[in-house]
C-alpha cells in the first residue's frame, strides 16, 4: 500500500500560478474599480488557476470524518467518548450545525466512519462506512496507528477525492468528529513544527484551565514516548504515531484534491493539523488549499501565521464538523459568481476610469 500511496502523490502537479494573471485581466474588466472586491477576486483568480482556465468550483461536497481516540480515556475532553458515535447519528438525522450550514450554503455532506468505536452503523445514503479500526491507541503509551493503518486512512482520503471528481464535484471541504481529537492535533503541531505543547494546548471542547495543563502534560508525555519517531522527521511515521484516523483521512482528501486539481477548503484547528500532515508529505498541496477560518482554539492563529496563510473568516468558531468549511465554500461560490456573472465595462456600456 505504501508504494500505491507514493505513486499517487507523485502525480500531484503544482498550480500554474501564471494563470492568475489571465484571471485578473478578466476581473479588472468588470464593472468595478480594479481589485475593489479584494480577497473575493484573489479567490476567483486562484480557482481559475487550479481549474486551468475555468472558475466554476461548484457543486461542492464536504466529507466529515469520524473516529475515536485512545487518549480520550485520559480525560482530555469534558465529553464522554460515546459522543462521537452519538454525533454521527445526529449528522445522519440532519440535526447538527454542519447539516444546517451545508443546507444554507448549498453544500452536499457525506459522513465517513473511519474509526468510530462500536459496531457498524445502520446504512444511510449519506454515510460511508470504512472503519479501519475502532479508534486509535493511547498516544501517551503506544502509536496511534500502525504505518499500514495510517496508509489505509490516507489512501481512503485520496479515493474519496477521486470518487467526488468522478461524480462531478468541483471542490471539497473537510471536517471531523472525534472526542479528544484536539490532543493528537496539538501533538502533531508540536512534532512537525518543533514547538512546545504548553504553548499550543487549548481547552478543546471546553476544558477548565487546570485540565488544560494536564492535557499539555499528556501531550508532552506522548512526544517523549515517540521521541525517536519525532526525531526521525518522517512525516508518515509521525502521523501514524501521534495522529488520528480521521486526521490521516482528511490529509488524504487534501492530497487527493490536489491530485484531481480541485480546490479544497480546510476547516479549523484539527483540519489544519491534517493539512500540515499533507503539506509535510507534499508541499504542493498548499496551492490548492483555502483556510476557511481562524479557530478560537488556542494557537490556531499562531499556526496559520507559521504556515503563512490567511484565513477567509474569523468568527470565533471552535466546533469543527466542517462548519467553517461550509462557510468557506460559500465564499468560493460568491467569488466564482462574481467572475462569471458580472458585466464587463463594454457589455454594460459603463465608462472606464480615465488615466
Amino acid at each position: 500500500m505504501k508504494q500505491e500511496f507514493l505513486e499517487a502523490i507523485q502525480k500531484i502537479r503544482p498550480v500554474n500560478l501564471e494563470l492568475e494573471k489571465e484571471a485578473y485581466q478578466h476581473l479588472d474588466n468588470l464593472t468595478k474599480p480594479p481589485r475593489s472586491l479584494g480577497r473575493l477576486e484573489q479567490i476567483a483568480a486562484r480557482i481559475y488557476a487550479i481549474q486551468e482556465g475555468e472558475c466554476k468550483p461548484y457543486p461542492f461536497r464536504i466529507y466529515t470524518l469520524a473516529a475515536d481516540h485512545g487518549v480520550a480515556g485520559k480525560g482530555v475532553s469534558p465529553y464522554p467518548q460515546e459522543v462521537t458515535r452519538q454525533m454521527v447519528l445526529n449528522f445522519l438525522r440532519g440535526g447538527a450545525a454542519i447539516n444546517v450550514l451545508c443546507q444554507t450554503c448549498g453544500v452536499e455532506l457525506k459522513v465517513v466512519d473511519i474509526g468510530v468505536k462500536g459496531e457498524t452503523f445502520p446504512e444511510h445514503p449519506n454515510l460511508i462506512q470504512y472503519k479501519i479500526k475502532p479508534g486509535t491507541g493511547d498516544i501517551t503509551q503506544e502509536p496511534a496507528m500502525t504505518e499500514e493503518e495510517c496508509l489505509q486512512a490516507l489512501c481512503l482520503g485520496i479515493n474519496l477525492a477521486n470518487q467526488a471528481k468522478q461524480e462531478g464535484i468541483k471542490a471539497l471541504g473537510i471536517g471531523e468528529m472525534g472526542i479528544g481529537n484536539t490532543t493528537p492535533s496539538t501533538a502533531l503541531y508540536a512534532a512537525y513544527l518543533n514547538l512546545p505543547p504548553q504553548k499550543l494546548t487549548g481547552p478543546g471542547a471546553g476544558l477548565k484551565p487546570e485540565k488544560v495543563k494536564q492535557k499539555a502534560k499528556l501531550i508532552e508525555q506522548a512526544l517523549q514516548t515517540h521521541q525517536q519517531t519525532v526525531a526521525g522527521k518522517d512525516p508518515l511515521a509521525i502521523l501514524a504515531a501521534l495522529g488520528g484516523l480521521e486526521i490521516a483521512g482528511m490529509a488524504g482528501i487534501i492530497l487527493g484534491a490536489a491530485l484531481n486539481k480541485m480546490p479544497v477548503v480546510i476547516d479549523g484547528f484539527i483540519a489544519t493539523a491534517s493539512f500540515l500532515a499533507s503539506y509535510q508529505l507534499d508541499p504542493k498541496v498548499k496551492e490548492y488549499a483555502f483556510f476557511s477560518h481562524c479557530s478560537a482554539e488556542t494557537a490556531h492563529q499562531k499556526i496559520l501565521n507559521l504556515l503563512e496563510v490567511r484565513p477567509l473568516l474569523d468568527l470565533d468558531l471552535r466546533l469543527g464538523e466542517g462548519t467553517g468549511a461550509a462557510l468557506g465554500l460559500f465564499l468560493l461560490k460568491a467569488s466564482a459568481n462574481i467572475f462569471n456573472q458580472m458585466a464587463t465595462f463594454d457589455s454594460a456600456g459603463v465608462s472606464k476610469a480615465q488615466d
